[in-house]
């Protein structure tokens, strides 16, 4: 068995799962399967208004009623979410789209295809956070990258240094500090909008001293 299939299948006999599902056979069967898996099960009924708190794995009903599982979605959640489908009608279909589960078994519920739909989920929805850490990553380095130009712009205009210098200022500044340079930079950009507010940053503090110059100047 390849490592990380072993991994996923190993870990999902640690796992939290709730089962959001009326009462019967269905439920009883799914509760069955789940056991010899290994998971712990918590079950929830009546539907409520948000996942259960502290769950890996969320089974739930999806009804062509429209009850509350339109409310919930895959990208608000923390844990898996697994559909539990009672039709496949186009007004169930429309729910489950709504949901963005990553799972979905559909009635009449049998034991052989649970264990199938829970590790591709689970494996689904570990793809999913890989891929929001990578984006949550990039958008903070860009706006890192925002800042520190901002920064730039900000010593060039008030320092009257050129862009290799305002950078090699922050490089050192957060080499002294312990930190990065983004907070640095980010340091500078607060300190400039302050004094811009004050009247006493760009070119509205030259302007002073370039008049008196102007002024004191015998040409």
């Amino acid at each position: 068995m390849d490592h990380s299939l072993r991994r996923l299948y190993e870990d999902l006999r640690s796992i939290a799962v709730a089962v959001v599902y009326p009462p019967g056979e269905d439920r009883d069967l799914l509760v069955e399967q789940l056991k010899r898996i290994g998971c712990r099960i918590h079950l929830h009924w009546p539907f409520p208004d948000c996942p259960p708190a502290g769950a890996d794995v969320v089974f739930f009903l999806v009804s062509q009623c429209g009850q509350n599982s339109a409310a919930w979605s895959a990208s608000e959640a923390e844990a898996t979410l697994i559909a539990l489908s009672d039709y496949e009608t186009p007004t169930t279909l429309k729910q489950l789209l709504k949901t963005n589960a990553h799972g979905v078994l559909t009635r009449p519920f049998r034991s052989a295809g649970i264990l199938s739909t829970l590790v591709l989920a689970r494996s689904a929805k570990l793809f999913q956070n890989r891929q929001q850490n990578k984006i949550d990553k990039l958008e903070g380095t860009i706006k890192a990258r925002r800042v520190i130009e901002k920064a730039i712009r900000a010593l060039m205009d008030n320092q009257r240094v050129d862009e290799r210098e305002a950078y090699e200022h922050m490089r050192s500044r957060a080499t002294r500090l312990r930190v990065s340079v983004a907070e640095v930079a980010a340091m500078i950009v607060e300190a400039s909008e302050a004094m811009e507010k004050l009247g006493l940053g760009g070119a509205s503090a030259r302007a002073p001293g370039t008049a008196e110059k102007t002024k004191g100047d015998p040409t």
